[in-house]
């Protein structure tokens, strides 16, 4: 459930904006990131079962993936679909994924999946469902989409401290903020932490087989100095705004410094960082 008073159509504007905008700090950071989150895609694809000629659909693609590494299962027999609400994500993703044969990229949202039914044997999802405003919902369109017997298979991220990766940085600029935590109910990186909650509203969309584990991931960073590269890279703009009003600049020294400072618990003597990041895998079927 949303929080009262919660307007999905702004909050999808806000969110179309934010991912446009730090799109290029995806493009210029993703090899980084993919050090620790290529594990993951290998776990999705494991789950789903891709193999060749396989239909798949990749919901929340990003700059293209899990979809790219897909289609490298899939081959020139099968068809990838990879679908984002950001349209400059999506430009981003046909770059990348330019003459890879079977592949395709177009704007889309989970909450509004415009497909065939019953067009994909795969859908899989890579830390992106957890943005739905509405997951049983959500759930049962991809459900739709899904061949009789076809698999969702998906990434979420567990709990804030148990996935420091994604949380030390966002943690360090709201507490130099002031920023109070998100209302509860609100669709967010750690909505869908709830392990018992989750599967319940797969079940409720109609899914069978439905299980949910977890898994342990690694991002190694040369340096703190790395990780604040990461973190300025990808930071939304309305708190990079909110940073210049407070502190003169989005650059603020002591800002980083802060951000910096979170990562010296994972630091090895080398300066190296490696932080953890637990992931909740979900893993579904559509009823034959």
């Amino acid at each position: 459930m949303t929080s009262v008073g919660f307007d999905p159509v702004a909050f999808k504007n806000q969110q179309r904006g934010t991912w446009d905008a730090i799109s290029a700090g995806w493009q210029s950071e993703q090899a980084a990131f993919e050090r620790g989150a290529a594990a993951a895609t290998a776990r999705l694809l494991e789950l789903a079962g891709i193999r060749q000629g396989h239909r798949v659909l990749d919901v929340g693609t990003g700059i293209g993936e899990p979809a790219l590494t897909a289609a490298g299962l899939t081959g020139a027999s099968g068809q990838v679909l990879g679908v984002d609400l950001s349209p400059r994500m999506i430009e981003a993703a046909r770059a990348r994924g330019a003459g890879v044969p079977g592949l395709e990229f177009q704007v889309g949202d989970v909450d509004s999946l415009e497909l065939p039914a019953a067009g994909f044997d795969a859908v899989l999802s890579r830390w992106g469902l957890m943005f739905a405003v509405d997951r049983v919902a959500a759930f049962r369109s991809l459900g739709r989409v899904l061949a009789p017997g076809g698999v969702l298979a998906a990434a979420v991220w567990s709990a804030p401290e148990q996935a420091p990766m994604m949380s030390l940085g966002f943690r360090a600029l709201a507490e130099r903020l002031d920023m109070p935590p998100p209302p509860p109910g609100m669709p967010g990186p750690f909505s869908m932490s709830d392990p018992e909650q989750v599967a319940g509203e797969l079940v409720a969309a109609g899914f069978t087989e439905v299980s949910v584990t977890e898994g342990d991931l690694r991002f190694p960073f040369r340096s703190g100095d790395e990780y604040v590269a990461f973190n300025k890279a990808v930071t939304p703009p309305s708190m990079k705004a909110a940073l210049a009003e407070k502190f003169g600049s989005d650059d603020d020294p002591e800002t980083w410094a802060a951000v910096r400072s979170a990562t010296e618990p994972y630091a090895s003597p080398d300066g190296s960082v490696v932080l953890p990041a637990k992931t909740r895998y979900l893993r579904a079927v559509r009823p034959r």
